[in-house]
């Protein structure tokens, strides 16, 4: 599956690595394009060890190249994964205003019918951001707050993130090698086995 990721500067950064991460591990060749600011919150949350995860992506855009294939509709893909997701490029891609390759490329996602997955971790949110996101629902996105379930008994902080990363490529049908279909009985196993 040829899917594009992208991560803009908003808080969760980790779900950006993680998809990314998972994609190459399953044997998928996403197309990823990173803004400045998703750098720096990189940085700042995860440390230089992103460097070595992006290394591995063959197709690396700048988010000021215009000319890319992604900023085309006639560039054949599966969809695009915008996370994090900032409410900046929530307010971009609403409005039509296409300032970077990224907000370009998620333009083309929804001129063409295609999958447009935006993973925002906000909170709260203003009536803008309300409207914003309505407007993108109403136009074909999915809309998906990064908000992680704690019915399969998560242990670690990558637990959380990799249920959200699961979530997230669900939506093409990509199963995550760690989450199976909801289960409740194995959910109380897995419970009694927890408290025992």
């Amino acid at each position: 599956m040829k899917l594009i990721v992208a991560m803009t500067g908003g808080s969760g950064a980790q779900y950006g690595l993680h998809i990314i991460k998972t994609l190459l591990d399953l044997g998928h060749e996403p197309e990823i394009v990173i803004s400045p600011a998703a750098i720096k919150v990189l940085e700042l949350e995860v440390g230089n060890s992103y460097r070595s995860i992006l290394s591995n992506v063959e197709v690396q855009y700048d988010v000021n190249d215009i000319a890319a294939p992604i900023a085309s509709g006639t560039h054949r893909n599966d969809g695009m994964i915008i996370a994090p997701c900032s409410m900046k490029t929530i307010a971009a891609i609403a409005s039509g205003y296409t300032q970077n390759l990224i907000h370009r490329a998620a333009d083309c996602m929804l001129k063409e019918g295609r999958k447009l997955v935006l993973l925002f971790r906000e909170t709260p949110l203003n009536l803008i951001h309300l409207k914003n996101l309505t407007l993108l629902k109403e136009a074909g996105a999915t809309i998906m707050p990064a908000a992680p379930g704690f019915y399969y008994h998560p242990k670690t902080v990558n637990d959380l993130v990799d249920f959200i990363v699961a979530k997230v490529l669900s939506q093409f049908g990509i199963p995550h090698p760690r989450f199976a279909p909801w289960d409740p009985e194995k959910a109380k196993e897995d419970l009694l086995e927890d408290n025992s």
